[in-house]
């Protein structure tokens, strides 16, 4: 076994740098040149101090002018802009949930959408009190589908899911007022709430915040990600690569990037279609890669072991390389920039979403009744775009690792039970992982989430803290960039357990896992969620999810999904540790309510540090007062 390496962000920032030296010998820019354009930013919007949600202003809050023309103040103002932030990230990520719903709604044995996973399917029917007993599955399917969509706009109650979440946890939600109802009525109450003339008070806005984020991790993204278990098979360990060397000078290389993985499998079927690459062949390739950015490569990798060339901000780098005939993208996180990018290049740039469509693309609208037949038109519009590229242009920085991908909560249970000695009623649970915990093995779990940002030289937060928290022996899950930062770097190779405490190494050894698991996509925190109830359920000593050694982290984040995603994190019980401050320091009060006063409500709380070091140890110290507070 050749010897394991670590990649290290400074390299992968080198290779950026030769790919920017292709960008201005064609006459493209990038985002780094961008962001100096844009700088300084706006130091009003960076304190969450401007208003524009109505045509009086727009007002700023300043010392001479300490309340806008409605007269409400900062306090706010700045929740205001907090509560219509969080909106918008709930109802991104819920949609996609919609999106998958419709998907299992039109799922047929003779379509391009079968049902690959029915058992869990009728897991997901008994937990929703529905009969399965001789039912067809795909009767089944499309009466859970129909049921799921109702959750969007249930006129009554509360939603399906949050019955996973333990008791005392309900009653939290329920005590403070925020269970979220409908999925869809959150974010137009957020909406009501934060127009002219409604709710100023910080208190009330945040309290909408935390239960609109949980309408979106224990309703819309749930329910994306267990529809889509259901559709495309329930992860479970598979070996892949990761990095911009995944792409091959040699082959047609197609790129997957968005969200929504419903175009991206049918892009990977028909990508391994015999006749796709005899056609391949024909144009001079070797053969067809496909690979991914951002989420959606997320969603390939951990059920297909699809490459993932990079992360959020590597999307222009796959064009830069020369060698990408297609990027083909379906909705969130994508720079409307790939259009001229694309365009600078031999490069086809493909949208395929009505709620992502952009200029200098080329649009094919995506359907679920037509999914193959629009994949094969994308895959044979890459294949004949072969022959168009620049050899002097084509540039694969030989950069990439191997990563061992798709631990999903039942694949984390069956794995994590070979740490133990466990007898045959411990099967299927997580009690061989606290043991662990209780012995001191492992000091306790981060869950690492969140996108890149320019503010953040790319990965470095990530990696800087995953590797000081597995040196103290701490387990991670991540997910979205934060995971591919990882695998892009080695820390998802089974080699990187030398990188580890001794309680750690041991524990990945015995496992045989990497010290950092992938659990798959944003929408997959939800994923989390589930793990840390079921580790509260599974707990003989009654520890409520708030008392586990466990807490969330977003050390690069940018994205309005991902206030959504703290939102829920914190509502659930774990607290959550931001790299980069949210645009809420210009209000004392909201500063206070998120860092402090909401632990009275969820028993859990954030923690803003922009400096990566400190950010590290304040996670570090709280695990331990947790253990400390259990008595282990």
């Amino acid at each position: 076994m050749s010897e394991f390496r670590l990649i290290t962000p400074e390299e992968t920032a080198a290779a950026t740098a030769v790919l920017m030296e292709t960008a201005v010998k064609v006459g493209a820019d990038s985002y780094t040149y961008r962001l100096k354009n844009q700088t300084p930013h706006c130091k009003f919007g960076e304190q969450g101090i401007c208003c524009k949600i109505c045509t009086m202003g727009p007002c700023r809050i300043t010392a001479k002018a300490p309340r806008g023309i409605c007269g409400c103040d900062a306090h706010g103002i700045v929740g205001r802009n907090y509560l219509r932030f969080t909106a918008g990230g709930s109802a991104t990520h819920s949609d996609h949930g919609r999106s998958i719903c419709e998907t299992l709604y039109h799922a047929n044995p003779d379509g391009p959408y079968k049902v690959k996973d029915p058992e869990k399917l009728i897991r997901i029917a008994h937990e929703w009190g529905v009969e399965t007993e001789g039912k067809d599955i795909y009767d089944l399917a499309h009466e859970m589908a129909y049921l799921a969509m109702g959750e969007y706009g249930k006129v009554f109650g509360y939603q399906n899911f949050l019955k996973r979440a333990p008791k005392h946890t309900q009653e939290l939600w329920q005590k403070a007022d925020i269970a979220p109802r409908a999925i869809d009525r959150e974010v137009s109450c957020a909406m009501h709430m934060t127009h002219m003339g409604c709710s100023s008070k910080a208190e009330a806005l945040i309290k909408q915040s935390l239960r609109c984020g949980l309408s979106d991790g224990w309703g819309g993204s749930m329910a994306g990600t267990e529809f889509s278990d259901v559709l495309f098979g329930t992860p479970k360990p598979v070996e892949t690569e990761a990095n911009l060397g995944v792409m091959k000078a040699e082959n047609v290389n197609i790129v997957v990037h968005g969200h929504d993985p419903s175009l991206s499998e049918m892009i990977c079927e028909l990508a391994e279609d015999p006749e796709m690459i005899a056609l391949a062949k024909e144009q001079g390739a070797k053969g067809i890669t496909v690979s991914g950015v951002c989420c959606t490569s997320n969603e390939v990798a951990m059920r297909r072991g699809i490459p993932m060339a990079g992360n959020f901000l590597q999307q222009e780098n796959v064009i830069l390389t020369g060698a990408c005939e297609v990027i083909v993208v379906d909705v969130q996180c994508i720079f409307p920039a790939l259009g001229p990018l694309s365009k600078c290049f031999h490069t086809k740039f493909v949208t395929t979403s009505p709620i992502a469509q952009m200029p200098d693309s080329e649009y094919i609208e995506f359907d679920v009744e037509s999914a193959d037949e629009k994949a094969k038109q994308i895959v044979t519009m890459a294949i004949m775009n072969f022959k168009n590229r620049k050899p002097e242009l084509v540039n694969i920085p030989q950069l990439k690792q191997k990563a061992t991908v798709g631990y999903s909560v039942e694949a984390i249970k069956k794995t994590l039970d070979t740490v133990t000695n466990s007898h045959v009623d411990q099967l299927n649970t997580l009690k061989p992982l606290i043991e662990c915990v209780k012995s001191g093995v492992l000091r306790g779990a981060v869950a690492m989430v969140g996108c890149n940002n320019p503010r953040v030289r790319p990965d470095t937060a990530h990696i800087a803290l995953m590797r000081k928290l597995l040196e103290n022996d701490i387990i991670i899950v991540a997910s979205g960039c934060s995971a591919q930062a990882a695998a892009k770097a080695g820390l998802m190779d089974k080699r990187a357990k030398d990188l580890c405490g001794a309680g750690l190494r041991r524990v990945c050894e015995l496992a045989d896992i990497p010290p950092v698991l992938h659990m798959g996509s944003c929408v997959d925190i939800s994923r989390m969620m589930v793990l840390v109830s079921d580790l509260s359920k599974d707990s003989e000593d009654g520890w409520q999810i708030s008392q586990l050694p466990v807490v969330g982290c977003a050390p690069e984040w940018m994205s309005e999904k991902a206030v959504s995603i703290g939102n829920y994190v914190v509502a659930t019980g774990l607290d959550t540790f931001l790299g980069v401050l949210p645009d809420v320091t210009g209000s004392s009060e909201v500063m206070d309510l998120l860092t402090n006063r909401v632990s009275d409500w969820v028993e859990a709380k954030y923690t803003f540090e922009t400096d990566p070091d400190k950010l590290v140890d304040a996670m570090i110290e709280r695990i331990e007062e947790k253990r400390t507070a259990l008595g282990i």
